[in-house]
C-alpha cells in the first residue's frame, strides 16, 4: 500500500469482500455513469448488478446477446464515462499495475478518459515484480481467459503460453504503469480474499 501511494496512486486494503464492495460504491457518486472494464473480479463481486439496482447507468460490453457493433460501440464509450470499474491481472510490491490486453479497451480506459479509474484486485494479484507479473499472466490468467473465452490458442489446451502468433491471441497489449497518470484519478482497492484470475 505504501509504494502504491509513494507511485500516486489512491490505495486502500479492504479485509473482505463485503468492505471492498461498500468500498466501491462509496467511490461511485449517485447518478454516476458506470463503465466496466472485462474483469472476473466485478463479476465475483456482483457489482454490476448491485450498481444498476441503484440506477446507475451501466456502459458494459460484457452483456450477452448484445451484437459486435454495439460491443464495439460500448467499449468506446467506457472511455469516457464518469467512473470506470476494472480489475488488474497484477499488482506487483513496488506499486506498479501490470495489465494485458487482446483489444486494449480496457487499459485504454484505465490510463486516460474517465472522470474516476478504480482498480478492484484480490491479494492473490500481488507478485513479487514485473517479471512475476508477467509470468502469472501469461500461464496462469491468458490460458484460463482463452479457454473460458473458448479461444482455441495453444495456451488454451496446454494452459501455459508458448508466444504463439495465432490470430485468435488474446494477449496483445501489455501495460504497466509505473506512477499514477497525471490526468486520471486513479483508486486501488485490495481485497484480502482471492478474488478473480
Amino acid at each position: 500500500m505504501r509504494h502504491l501511494t509513494r507511485n500516486g496512486f489512491s490505495a486502500r486494503f479492504l479485509p473482505t469482500r463485503e468492505e471492498t464492495v461498500s468500498a466501491v460504491l462509496d467511490l461511485v457518486p449517485a447518478g454516476a455513469r458506470v463503465g466496466f472494464g472485462g474483469s472476473l473480479t466485478l463479476r465475483e463481486l456482483n457489482l454490476p448488478a448491485i450498481l444498476q439496482e441503484r440506477g446507475h447507468e451501466l456502459v458494459n460490453h460484457w452483456v450477452a446477446g448484445i451484437s459486435g457493433e454495439d460491443n464495439l460501440r460500448l467499449r468506446r464509450e467506457q472511455l469516457s464515462v464518469d467512473v470506470f470499474l476494472t480489475g488488474t491481472n497484477a499488482i506487483t510490491l513496488q506499486g506498479e499495475l501490470v495489465n494485458v490486453d487482446g483489444v486494449g479497451n480496457r487499459v485504454g480506459a484505465m490510463m486516460f478518459g474517465p472522470g474516476k479509474v478504480v482498480v478492484v484486485a484480490g491479494a492473490n494479484k500481488i507478485v513479487r515484480d514485473v517479471a512475476a507479473a508477467r509470468e502469472r499472466i501469461r500461464d496462469l490468467a491468458a490460458p484460463i481467459n482463452a479457454r473460458r473465452l473458448g479461444v482455441p490458442t495453444p495456451c488454451a489446451e496446454l494452459g501455459y503460453c508458448v508466444d504463439c502468433d495465432r490470430p485468435e491471441r488474446i494477449c496483445r497489449v501489455t501495460t504497466i504503469l509505473e506512477r499514477r497518470p497525471v490526468l486520471t484519478a486513479m483508486e486501488v482497492l485490495i481485497a484480502g480474499e482471492e478474488l478473480g484470475l
